[in-house]
Parts: C-alpha cells; sequence; structure tokens
C-alpha cells in the first residue's frame, strides 16, 4: 500500500438533513459521468447512505467510523479503498464537530484531520442571511487546524438571498462559496423514511433520479474549485499499526455461507461479505422472500434491513420459514443481526396486526413509532455461544424500532451491554442451538471475531454432516 495525494474531500455540514448525500451523490455522479474514476465514503455507522454512494459512483462505498475501527484502522481502510488516480469523497455525519463526547471525540472534523483532508460545509440557509456567516466563522475558529475550503449553501431561496450570503460569508470568514443549490421540489428530494433514506433498491427511477441531482450539481456548483480543492489535498502516509485483521488461511475454509439479499434484507458492510470470501467461503445470496429452498449450506447470514416493510412476503413464504426453522433445529450456524433477529422470531406485531414468522427463538416483537435503540454499542461475550471466545469485546451499533414484548424466561443470551439497549435488561445476543441473534451490527474490520467465528463454526457443521453421511454409509 503506498503512499501518494490520493485527492480527496469531506462534505459535511452544521447539522443531520443539511444536504450532505445530496451533494455527495450529485458530485459522485457529475465526476464519474466526465470520466473521473471516483471512490465514495461514509463517515460513521450507515448503511443507507453508503448504498446512495454506491450507487452513485458505481462501486462499493466504504464506511469509516473512528468509534468501532480506530482512527488507524480507518486510516488504512482508507488508503486501501480510495483511488490515487481520481478523486475521493468522504461525506460526513450529522453536524461537522459532533462526537461521542462534548469534545466532539469521532467527529467528522476529527476523521477529516486524521485523513488530513480539506472540508467542504453544505449549510442550509433557509430563513438566514448574514447569520449563516456567524456559524462558518465559529467552526473556522472553533478549531482552526481543520481545513475548511468551502461552502456550498443549500435551500437558496432566490439570488438576492443567495447574494447576501455569499458575500457575508466570503468577507466574514475568507473562506470561498463553491455553490448555491435552490430549495429543491419534493421529487429531487432523496425519499425517506423512519430509519432515514430509503434503500436504492427500494426506487424504481433511481437512474432517472441520479441524473437530476447530477444536473443540480453541475448547474449550481463550481465543480472544478471542488476538483482544485481535492487534487491540492496533501499526501498522505499510512502509519505503521499492529494489524489485528485475521490474516488469509493457508488452507481456504472451502465452505458455503448463504446470505439473505433482497430487499427486506440489504445492510451488509462491504468488508464483511469480502473478509469471508477472503477466508474461502463461497457466498450464496438468498431471497427470504422468493426462494423457497436454499442449497446445502454450511452457515447462514442473516442481516439487517426492513423486513417489517416486507411482511407479507416474508409471511407467505412458508417454504423458506420452513427450512429456516428445520436448519436451525438440525444445527445449522445461523449469525442474525437486527432485522434478522426479527425474522427468527414467534411474531412481529405491527400496527395493531400479528405476523407469524419462524419462531427459531422464542420471542414475539413489536414495532414502534420512535427508536428503541439508536447509536453505538460496546457489549462482552460472558457466556457460552457457537461464534465468540468468552471475554470478547465488541464494539458496534443499533438502530432499530422493534422491540421485544415477550420471551420465554428460559432464553439464552450471551452479551452484557455496557453502552447501548440490547435486547432486554441489558443483555443481547440470543443463543439457541448454533443460533446467534442480536441487535447489534458489527463490522468486520472492527470485530475480526466476527470473521473467525463464522468461518469456525461453518468448517464445524460441514465435518459434522460429513460425519453423518459417512455413519449412515
Amino acid at each position: 500500500m503506498n503512499s501518494g495525494n490520493y485527492p480527496r474531500i469531506v462534505i459535511s455540514g452544521l447539522s443531520g438533513d443539511s444536504g450532505k448525500t445530496v451533494v455527495t451523490c450529485g458530485l459522485l455522479a457529475c465526476l464519474r459521468d466526465r470520466g473521473i474514476n471516483v471512490s465514495g465514503f461514509k463517515k460513521g455507522p450507515d448503511y443507507i447512505d453508503a448504498a446512495w454512494l454506491s450507487l452513485s459512483s458505481s462501486k462499493p462505498a466504504r464506511n469509516l467510523d473512528t468509534y468501532m475501527m480506530g482512527f488507524k484502522k480507518v486510516k488504512k481502510s482508507f488508503l486501501r479503498n480510495a483511488c490515487n488516480d481520481g478523486i475521493n469523497i468522504i461525506e460526513g455525519n450529522r453536524g461537522l464537530f459532533d462526537g461521542v463526547d462534548n469534545k466532539g471525540i469521532h467527529s467528522t472534523a476529527e476523521l477529516a484531520k486524521q485523513l488530513q483532508t480539506p472540508v467542504i460545509i453544505v449549510q442550509d440557509i433557509s430563513k438566514v442571511t448574514r447569520t449563516a456567516a456567524a456559524s462558518i466563522l465559529g467552526c473556522k475558529n472553533l478549531d482552526p487546524e481543520l481545513k475548511i475550503q468551502g461552502v456550498i449553501l443549500n435551500r437558496v431561496a432566490g439570488e438576492r438571498h443567495e447574494r447576501i450570503v455569499r458575500e457575508a460569508i466570503e468577507e466574514i470568514t475568507g473562506i470561498p462559496v463553491v455553490g448555491a443549490i435552490p430549495k429543491l421540489s419534493g421529487k429531487l428530494i432523496l425519499p425517506s423514511r423512519y430509519l432515514g433514506l430509503i434503500t436504492p433498491g427500494e426506487f424504481e427511477q433511481k437512474s432517472l433520479f441520479l441524473k437530476e441531482l447530477e444536473n443540480i450539481i453541475k448547474n449550481s456548483i463550481d465543480v472544478q474549485k471542488m476538483l482544485n480543492i481535492a487534487i491540492n489535498a496533501p499526501q498522505i502516509e499510512l502509519d505503521e499499526f499492529e494489524d489485528n485483521e485475521p490474516q488469509k488461511n493457508s488452507k481456504p475454509a472451502n465452505v458455503k455461507i448463504g446470505y439473505f439479499k433482497d430487499k427486506a434484507f440489504s445492510f451488509y458492510y462491504p468488508e464483511n461479505l469480502e473478509m469471508l470470501i477472503k477466508e474461502g467461503a463461497e457466498l450464496i445470496p438468498i431471497s427470504s422472500t422468493h426462494n423457497a429452498y436454499f442449497d446445502d449450506l454450511d452457515a447462514l447470514y442473516i442481516g439487517g434491513g426492513f423486513p417489517e416493510m416486507n411482511l407479507s412476503y416474508l409471511t407467505t413464504n412458508r417454504g423458506m420459514i420452513a427450512a429456516i426453522k428445520k436448519m436451525a433445529e438440525d444445527g445449522l450456524p445461523i449469525y442474525a443481526e437486527c432485522g434478522g433477529l426479527m425474522y427468527l422470531a414467534k411474531e412481529i406485531v405491527w400496527k395493531e396486526k400479528k405476523y407469524s414468522l419462524s419462531g427459531v427463538l422464542p420471542i414475539s416483537i413489536e414495532m414502534h413509532d420512535k427508536p428503541q435503540g439508536h447509536g453505538y454499542c460496546e457489549m462482552v461475550v460472558d457466556r457460552k455461544n457457537p461464534f465468540y471466545d468468552k471475554g470478547t469485546i465488541i464494539k458496534g451499533h443499533e438502530f432499530h424500532y422493534s422491540k421485544i414484548f415477550d420471551y420465554d424466561p428460559e432464553i439464552k443470551s450471551c452479551l452484557a451491554v455496557s453502552r447501548g439497549c440490547g435486547c432486554f435488561h441489558e443483555r443481547d445476543g440470543l443463543t439457541y442451538k448454533n443460533v446467534f441473534a442480536s441487535y447489534l451490527h458489527v463490522h468486520a474490520l472492527a470485530t475480526p471475531e466476527w470473521i473467525n467465528g463464522m468461518i469456525k463454526c461453518a468448517k464445524n457443521y460441514k465435518n459434522l454432516k460429513t460425519t453423518r453421511f459417512i455413519g449412515i454409509n
């Protein structure tokens, strides 16, 4: 991995919903249309924004999360996936200085400084003029080490509004305004719901929509000035540090791992799947809504997503439900995160209606209008389970509107929650035979033990099947 310039910028904002994703997606699409090699990154734990960035750049967007991974692993991930012959765009999250505490640790600003990356602020100027300059000046003075090199005005009411704000910001702060986006009609706003944006896979007109975003960027932003800022970013080098990622085995695992991949289940970090492949696993995509069966598997991975939005499809696919139930009883290793946990429940109650599901776990789940768990988590493995060694500390995140409201009091759990909500009573990691289900989302770069556990369980199950076969014959 060589050091280099890695032309790059961070697109940040003063708050959530400032317009960062619109700008980042539109800019990626615009540059790609010019024939420029682009790579997209999302700061923080986020599946949906990253999916839109992936669509815009035509390659997997990577999450850079310093809380889960640490700064050095984030830097290594960036250098591994960034293009040195194009432009790299990192979308921030929330406000520029918002982190896990009042000092802004793990904020977008701290990430930008670690990667020595110039920052462009997308500023919503609805119903303000000169006050916008005060906000930018405050950001500039709060951390002089941060290189804020441009401002994009968003939701501009008209030419006069733009002129006043532009002049105020440039005269007071010395930071150039590199673009001004007018208030957009409803059809040009990224579609969203309670968890944020909807996923690209659920949006039928995404190609047309992306083209419209691209046109907005072309007409509203000085793209050449943005390019110049990115190209002039300082050279970045990889620091020396201990590499705790699992090393590729000299002998590939040679196991088959299925994973739900459809509109109900789409929350997978690219690295999680890639590192399974690196260890020798063959990944088998499975549709929970259409497949009635699946190939002979050695393990199953059910990620998060929106099962509640697809309950009619899930619950009518009784063949799949029966197959999952049988395989769980037969000892198939199943690792389920959030939406996957919901699928393994007896039932889901949503809008006062009950939907019967697989019943692998003796739990009942109810959907709520407000988040029941949201943010970073830290958990300790304190009981026996198929995937993790006791004593393992896991950093991850959760974001769920569902809650377990009824469960068998004899149900087993293996995670003690030190930060976050989990399933109930500061517990998470529900287990049954070789099943592990949790509200906790993990990233393979942050938790390499997850890769080890998946491969170990798959190999053990494969060997067990072979032993059974030999015994029968």
